[in-house]
């Protein structure tokens, strides 16, 4: 519905979203399984059948975004490992490999990735949430933060190779539920008494995925970094945009992290 723009950039592909939870059969507020786990199923399986994902995190649970043209592929991927099912009319019917053959190609081997650099901010950032009765109450200040607030160090960063902060603000709203992503001082701004954490408070570190504009085409860009933290059992709280991959670690495991991405980058070398 938005009109035609010069401003916006939209991305040629339709996508389609998937979420994984630990029983397909449970109801719709079961546990998901996060992105540190499904690293190995799901997201490096796709990498390896050349097909681009894209990654969003939210308070709640872990969606992956694949094209609409890339789903037989996807399906004849993850059929053996998972039971998959697809949304109609407000109810799960099982999708099986014959119901998705027509079309189907079998992808070429994928090209070895491209090893993006990373980097990580000193920035110190927090994963929140609130309820969606509340949210009338900040509206005003999530606006303002949105569209109006300007930071120095953002512009500072643009310049910096070094990357030493960066301005980052995250809100989606998916099924009613509100998952926001903000820098610490950032937060100071809104009552606290509304905004929810987890009962540890913990904050945040990130490494940026990029040193320019990914695109969409390229595949193996979330498994860069979701397959190493899996295999050290880190968590971590993925959000693809436009031009960048972002994950969000314990700001207590960011050494490690860091570490353990450049021994990656090094032994592919």
């Amino acid at each position: 519905e938005l009109p035609p723009s010069e401003f916006m950039q939209v991305a040629d592909s339709t996508w389609l979203v998937l979420s994984v939870v630990s029983n397909g059969r449970e109801p719709p507020g079961c546990q998901a399984t996060g992105v540190t786990k499904i690293a190995r199923s799901v997201i490096a399986p796709l990498a390896e059948h050349h097909v681009s994902v894209l990654m969003l995190s939210t308070y709640q649970t872990d969606f992956i975004l694949v094209r609409e043209r890339d789903l037989p592929v996807v399906i004849h991927t993850l059929a053996g490992e998972f039971d998959i099912y697809k949304e109609e009319s407000g109810e799960c019917v099982p999708v099986t490999c014959d119901d998705m053959s027509n079309g189907f190609l079998k992808p070429k081997p994928a090209a070895s990735p491209t090893l993006h650099p990373v980097q990580s901010p000193q920035t110190r950032f927090c994963v929140l949430t609130v309820a969606p009765d509340t949210l009338p109450a900040i509206a005003t200040m999530l606006i303002d933060v949105l569209f109006y607030s300007h930071s120095p160090s953002w512009e500072a960063a643009t310049d910096s190779q070094d990357l030493d902060s960066i301005t980052f603000f995250s809100f989606s709203l998916i099924e009613g539920y509100i998952s926001i992503v903000m820098d610490a001082e950032t937060q100071k701004r809104f009552p606290s008494d509304l905004l929810l954490t987890s009962s540890t408070g913990e904050l945040w570190r990130m490494v940026r995925i990029g040193g320019q504009p990914l695109g969409f085409d390229e595949c193996g860009i979330v498994a860069q970094i979701a397959e190493p933290l899996a295999a050290a059992d880190i968590s971590a709280y993925y959000i693809s945009t436009f031009n960048f991959d972002h994950a969000l670690v314990p700001e207590e495991g960011i050494a490690e992290v860091i570490q353990l991405l450049q021994q990656r980058q090094e032994s592919s070398r």
